[in-house]
């Protein structure tokens, strides 16, 4: 006899606990993620904030259209915030991916657990820092006048750099903070992974006469790439989302680093502030996660068609 098919509120019923303890998360993402969304609509007008609130603001404003995105494409900031977004955030894809699995594959080494834990929480500690925190780091080796690399410059007869009026090293500081920052935080994933390998591929490899370095390429690596690959399509999802912080906190948002510290963050967080202009901020804003999206989907098709279990859908 064939099985009764339970009913939707049936389910409730017999999941009701497990329901009411995503129920708060749920609450949350509805309010904070998808009702927002509606709110994109502002891209498309002249907005103006007025004492009536938000949604007499919204409905007073006059439509224009795609006007908005035409005015932040026909500026040169366009593709100076494209280009930086671009380049920074795939520099960082690399040498995050390179530095966390070599860390991890090193962590997973070492015979010693104590040593492992207190490695493990050093590089977890900067990754709780706030950027604001570190800016302080930073400055009190970058001051012009007393930081600690212009004291070793001057000392040994060189020249001292005006770092925060020159741009010239700026790319080589964010890139050696952010894999600083998040160096302990992405290496998690790999190294949970790496201990999950079964001890018989490296025991049969060692029978094959292979050393250590060879076991790490031909099995190690092999072995994590499906994880390896899902965190590349997730982090191309945000590809076009610069870390704010990083970018307008540590060079205290000097206008004389324009050219290499203009993010897509930092071009709509000034518009807001400086310009007012609530309407070009919203359409670069929408622009950054239609971008974002399409990259998610189409890195996500192109996995499916070559390796299907290692897609995210």
């Amino acid at each position: 006899m064939k099985k009764k098919k339970r009913s939707f509120w049936e389910d409730v019923k017999k999941y009701k606990v497990l329901l009411l303890m995503v129920l708060p998360g749920f609450i949350w993402f509805i309010y904070f993620f998808y009702i927002p969304v509606l709110a994109n609509v502002v891209a498309f007008k002249d907005f103006h904030y007025s004492a009536g609130g938000f949604l007499d603001s919204l409905r007073n404003s006059e439509w224009v259209g795609f006007e908005n995105f035409k005015y932040l494409f026909a500026s040169n900031d366009a593709w100076l915030i494209t280009k930086n977004t671009l380049a920074y955030n795939l520099v960082f894809l690399a040498f995050n991916l390179f530095f966390a699995i070599a860390f991890a594959i090193v962590m997973s080494e070492l015979r010693s657990k104590k040593a492992v834990k207190v490695y493990h929480t050093m590089s977890l500690l900067p990754y709780f820092l706030s950027w604001v925190v570190i800016e302080y780091f930073v400055y009190a080796f970058l001051s012009p006048t007393h930081g600690m690399l212009n004291n070793l410059i001057t000392a040994h007869g060189g020249e001292a750099i005006m770092w925060y009026s020159d741009p010239t090293w700026w790319p080589l500081i964010f890139l050696i903070l952010n894999v600083w920052k998040g160096l302990g935080y992405n290496s998690i994933i790999y190294y949970a992974s790496v201990m999950g390998i079964s001890e018989t591929y490296y025991e049969a490899a060692m029978v094959d006469g292979a050393n250590k370095w060879q076991q790490i390429i031909h099995v190690t690596i092999p072995q994590i790439i499906p994880m390896m690959t899902v965190l590349i399509i997730l982090n191309i999802g945000g590809i076009f989302r610069a870390d704010f912080g990083l970018f307008y906190q540590i060079p205290k948002n000097s206008g004389a680093l324009y050219e290499v510290t203009s993010v897509l963050d930092t071009y709509i967080y000034n518009g807001l502030t400086a310009t007012g202009d609530i309407g070009m901020a919203s359409a670069a804003s929408l622009y950054q996660s239609l971008v974002g999206t399409i990259l998610l989907l189409g890195t996500n098709a192109i996995v499916r068609r070559l390796e299907p279990d290692s897609a995210l859908f």
